[in-house]
């Protein structure tokens, strides 16, 4: 097993605002490292307020003339960020893979998921229709619908080309100009994707910023951004929803779980395990919001589903992401590291069983690495912290 990281060929050229490429206006950057052995992969600009303000004037410059574009046309400028897509993803996929410790199989997928998203908004232009009614005679009421303007888009680092390109695509199609912010753990990609953008797209059109949490803040805030997208965890979606409602600015959010799957009697234990592995997204090492990450399973069931659960997550291929065959790689940062670690020593401290995994993998070559076992616990109880219910 090879621990050297990829050579991919990229390196930051800024940020991208108003078809150009410029840097911070305060010249900080982000280090942006490789989660599976440490070694440094770039310095990205660090945003901030004054350089959000620079992207949504350059955004809100362009959306007159991309507003009034025959939306036929606008169509095919989203074709063509699809075709581009697909040209580069196996590139694009290893930059995720390096980036963000997802297996580059899933990142794969992640490119044809966001490619086909383009295509499907492209074909539903034509769809952008309102309403007509006749309330009495001689009167016609009707609705005519109208893009917002400037939207953000502010990304978690899952699935970091994907959710930075296709979180765009229906604010795009409907004739909004967008500032995207990629994610600060995992950032190569999102500029990636302006190096795409920028062979299409008129300038302005598509902006993308970098940074942290003060970055999305700023886009959050800016009196000419009107609507807002956020993928990411409950805490930072309330800390947008307050910020945003001070605009009474339109907000959608997609928020982290806790997702339950419900074993029955009838089961079968071996295929209910196979179901619970998988719909825990592991080549995402678990950082999903759609991962199931509790079992509620019928007593009858319980010990052959805990025994082949056991057998089946201690024998998930870990390795490096960006080879084939591994099938979970690093958690994204260290900080995450800790966090997951913090949660299988409360599930200890608190008397839980410990099924499998707790800990990194017995494998020297990963030691650098921010790798976690495929982790078990049984007799998880709901006032545990592994539980950790949202109020």
């Amino acid at each position: 097993m090879t621990t050297k990281t990829p050579d991919l060929g990229f390196e930051p050229k800024g940020l991208f605002i108003g078809g150009a490429w410029v840097d911070a206006g305060s010249g900080k950057t982000i280090t942006t490292i490789n989660p599976s052995n440490g070694d440094v992969l770039g310095e990205v600009p660090l945003a901030d307020e004054a350089d959000v303000d620079r992207a949504v004037a350059a955004a809100r410059e362009a959306f007159p003339a991309w507003a009034e574009m025959p939306a036929t046309k606008r169509a095919e400028h989203l074709v063509r960020l699809a075709d581009a897509i697909d040209e580069h993803a196996d590139h694009l996929a290893l930059m995720d893979a390096v980036d963000s410790g997802n297996a580059v199989s899933g990142m794969r997928s992640d490119m044809k998921w966001t490619s086909n998203t383009y295509r499907y908004f492209a074909g539903l232009v034509s769809e952008i229709k309102g309403e007509t009614m006749s309330c009495e005679p001689g009167h016609l009421n009707l609705t005519l619908r109208q893009p917002y303007g400037v939207v953000a888009k502010i990304n978690p680092f899952n699935h970091p080309f994907r959710f930075s390109a296709e979180k765009a695509a229906s604010a795009l199609a409907a004739g909004n100009t967008v500032v995207i912010k990629g994610p600060e753990q995992a950032p190569l990609s999102s500029l990636r994707l302006g190096e795409l953008c920028e062979k299409i797209f008129p300038p302005g059109v598509v902006n993308i910023v970098t940074g942290d949490g003060k970055t999305g803040s700023a886009m959050v805030r800016h009196r000419d951004v009107h609507r807002i997208g956020f993928v990411g965890s409950v805490e930072t979606g309330r800390i947008i929803a307050r910020e945003a409602a001070e605009g009474l600015k339109e907000v959608t959010l997609e928020l982290g779980g806790k997702n339950p799957i419900i074993i029955f009697p009838d089961a079968d234990p071996s295929k209910a395990a196979s179901a619970v592995i998988s719909a825990m997204n592991m080549s995402r090492q678990g950082q999903s919001c759609s991962s199931t990450s509790r079992v509620l399973v019928h007593r009858s069931l319980h010990e052959p589903l805990v025994d082949e659960l056991a057998r089946q997550a201690s024998a998930i291929p870990i390795g490096f992401p960006w080879l084939e065959g591994a099938e979970m790689g690093p958690v994204v940062s260290r900080q995450q590291y800790d966090r997951v670690l913090g949660y299988i020593a409360s599930g200890i401290e608190q008397k839980a069983t410990l099924v499998t995994g707790g800990g990194p993998p017995d494998d020297s070559d990963l030691k650098n690495g921010f790798f976690i076992a495929p982790t078990v616990f049984d007799n998880v109880t709901p006032e545990m912290k592994l539980i950790e219910k949202q109020p």
